[in-house]
């Protein structure tokens, strides 16, 4: 661990918490009032997830990169090993057992801070040339892109695969690709769209027909209900019948955005909202604060990314205007692997940020 020097806390970026604490604190106040047992649960995963934040903080991350790839690697072994060794729930083999302690852990969410990092890790040491990196360099990256993509996606899990797969191509998009590459994939994209549907399975199809189709499915229309009741200044808690008398399903995890929008009406929803995208332009201008620095620029490019996307997916299938898919809203759904996994990005990102001048903490590539 770091010794730490008072010094490096002028660097700490103390918007970060200020951004994402309100939004924990309504998140609990929320599933709370819905269950109660869950609300202590939940108390479990924000002590899990700090103290995550926390080790991860005070990791000297500069002096043992080379860990990354051997991380990177495990979490694709964990990934392969669920189709030998995965149990089974709702049809997806998702989970494996640690033996003896009646625990079971997700390779699909591990696999996110190990994905990025490894990101990072490639392109610091193969930063883009001005013209953005060639056919080679994208194959390469594409490589380490597709394979967990594939692995989750086989599970099946394509919402989790589709969220890597995004987050992955559009850090490269930001950082630098030829845009010669990016205009071939699109065509090519265009002309495989029929087959890459024929390939999903029926549960998947059935999910982007109800999309498409005039009348949502059971959970989107009491979703839009629940959306709709609130009106512009929402209702009190018992007054809020979609959630009180059970109608709105999943009201705490999936469909939680709905339930607030019931309780705080539409200015509570443009509230949250805007601390989403307080949150994401902040990190995105922080890729000036890293200036030439890749492996800080791929972080701050990825946690953005992840966040824009797990929210316009989770807040767009409320309403009707994306498929269900099993993501959720970061910092606010009930649950412990997304909360977790966001706590360990932020810490590798704060740690970062908070030291990136410590010549005792940094090798010497990294002093400038």
């Amino acid at each position: 661990m770091l010794q730490i020097d008072r010094r490096v806390f002028t660097h700490f970026d103390f918007l970060i918490p200020i951004l994402v604490i309100p939004i924990v604190c309504m998140s609990f106040y929320l599933i709370n009032e819905a269950n109660t047992t869950l609300a202590d649960k939940q108390i479990v995963y924000f002590t899990v997830g700090f103290l995550a934040f926390l080790f991860l903080f005070l990791m000297p991350l500069r002096k043992v990169e080379w860990l990354i790839p051997l991380t990177y690697w495990l979490t694709i072994g964990l990934l392969i090993s669920v189709d030998s060794f995965g149990i089974t729930k709702l049809g997806a083999t998702r989970w494996l057992e640690i033996p003896f302690v009646n625990f079971t852990i997700q390779p699909s969410e591990i696999i996110k801070p190990a994905f990025v990092l490894m990101l990072a890790y490639l392109i610091e040491h193969n930063p883009p040339e001005e013209e953005g990196y060639g056919w080679i360099d994208f194959f390469k990256f594409s490589f380490y892109i597709l394979l967990p993509f594939l692995l989750i996606a086989k599970e099946p899990d394509l919402g989790t695969a589709m969220v890597l797969l995004i987050v992955g191509y559009g850090t490269l998009f930001v950082l630098g690709v030829n845009k010669k590459i990016w205009i071939v994939l699109i065509i090519a994209l265009g002309i495989s769209g029929p087959l890459l549907y024929s390939s999903l399975h029926d549960y998947q199809k059935k999910r982007i027909t109800d999309f498409v189709s005039e009348k949502p499915s059971y959970h989107v229309r009491q979703s839009i209900i629940a959306i709709g009741s609130g009106g512009l200044e929402g209702k009190g808690k018992m007054e809020a019948t979609q959630t009180h008398y059970k109608f709105l399903p999943i009201s705490t995890s999936d469909f939680i955005f709905a339930y607030y929008v019931e309780r705080f009406g539409f200015w509570g929803a443009l509230g949250l909202i805007g601390m989403y995208a307080l949150l994401i332009v902040h990190l995105l201008t922080l890729n000036f604060k890293f200036e030439k620095d890749y492996f800080g620029r791929v972080m701050t490019t990825g946690i953005a990314l992840l966040l824009f996307v797990y929210m316009g997916v989770n807040i767009s299938m409320t309403i009707g205007f994306a498929p269900v898919v099993g993501v959720p809203l970061p910092f606010f759904s009930y649950g412990g692997s997304s909360f977790i996994t966001f706590m360990v990005f932020f810490g590798i990102l704060e740690n970062l940020l908070t030291f990136r001048f410590d010549r005792t903490y940094k090798s010497v590539k990294y002093n400038i």
